[in-house]
């Protein structure tokens, strides 16, 4: 609960006996119970109505898996249909980098 452990509850505990005293303690906690239930209730009714606005796009967008397997079937197909590459067109063989020939390194 927010990182905060029992020694440190405890000690929040005690400071607020020592600060406001045994007889409003039960009214301030009570307070802040009530404070904290429509805390959490209006963040759930937050909740609520973004999910329906987003419901109907969400509803709208491919499943993620659909879409996945679609674009790996083009991406394979496109593996596919690339031709070779021609001997004798673009640089001409043996110029430049990649003559195929091995260099020792002494």
């Amino acid at each position: 609960m927010f990182g905060i452990g029992l020694p440190e509850l405890m000690i929040i505990a005690g400071l607020a006996l020592i600060l406001i005293g045994p007889k409003k303690l039960p009214e301030l906690a009570k307070s802040l119970g009530k404070t904290l239930g429509e805390l959490r209730k209006a963040t759930d009714d937050v909740k609520e109505t973004i999910f329906e606005e987003i419901k109907p796009i969400k509803d709208e967008l491919p499943d993620r898996r659909e879409l996945e397997e679609a674009l790996k079937k083009k991406f394979l197909e496109g593996e596919e249909e690339k031709p070779e590459a021609e001997e004798g067109k673009g640089a001409e063989k043996g110029k430049g980098r990649g003559t195929g020939k091995r260099v020792r390194s002494r």
